[in-house]
Formats: C-alpha cells, structure tokens, sequence
C-alpha cells in the first residue's frame, strides 16, 4: 500500500468524468488498497478515484462503522432530504451547508466482482453521494446552498 497524492480543487482532472471498471485486476485491488490509506491518514471519510489522479469508478468511505470499497456505484433509490455542512479533502479548508438525500440505496460491485446493494442514512448518504458526485466531475462546491467557511 501507499500513500497517494490528493489532488486539489484546481486540477482540471476533478471535473472529468470516471470511466467504467471493466475488469477487476491488481491494479484495481491495489487502487482501492492505496486509497483507503490515503483517506485514512488524510483525516477524511470518503475518497474517489478521480481525487488520486485515476478517472476510474471506484470509491471508498468509512463514516466509522468500516471501511466501504464500491466500484462502480450507482444511485438506484433516494428518500428525504436533509441540509449539513460538507467538505472535501481536495478543497482544504472549505466547508459548506449541502442539501442530500436522508437516504440512499447504492449499487456497486466489491472487489470479488460481486454486486452489493449499500442502504445509508444521514452521513452515509451523505458520504455516498458526495464520492459518487466525484465521479462524474462534480464537486461539493457546486452544491453549496450556505457557504459557512471561506479558503
């Protein structure tokens, strides 16, 4: 495993969009291995791919109840509503009130290639859509309905 370099919130990488994983490889496995090191001693909560300088569907959050690793997760279903102040390991220092779904159902793959159905609520819902957001090139930034935090 290793540390990788987050990128930052002016890298035009952030705004393209992630490409499909077609197949789950070494190069996949260790991905996911060195971005859950990275997030974990970056302090976050969620990191996608795109914020390591790789445009693939892959993403990995723990809120504190274990580490998630989802490749190729996609939103299927969302209830409610809920306004909390998000940040974003690539824009330090900023923070923002978010509106996000109380709820989410997320599909995605593990990295044995099985398809996984992840039920979240408040911050799990959060942190999903958040890292998916990533994933087609969309930043928390352009959410922001209350900015409470400058650069």
């Amino acid at each position: 495993m290793a540390l990788r370099t987050i990128r930052k919130h002016e890298d035009e990488l952030l705004r393209k969009k992630s490409k499909k994983v077609d197949v789950i490889n070494e190069r996949i496995i260790t991905l996911l291995n060195d971005m859950e090191e990275t997030m974990y001693d970056a302090d976050g909560v969620g990191l996608a791919a795109p914020q390591v300088g790789i445009l693939k569907r892959v993403v990995v959050i723990d809120i504190g109840e274990g580490i998630l690793r989802l490749i190729n997760p996609e939103i299927i279903s969302t209830e409610g509503s809920y306004v909390d102040v998000e940040g974003c390991l690539s824009i330090p220092g900023e923070q923002g009130q978010v509106e996000r779904p109380y709820k989410v159902k997320v599909k995605a793959l593990n990295e044995k290639g099985e398809e996984i159905i992840v039920e979240g609520e408040e911050l799990l819902a959060r942190a999903l859509c958040h890292e998916i957001d990533h994933l087609e090139g969309v930043l928390f930034v352009d959410k922001v309905i209350d900015n409470k935090g400058g650069k």
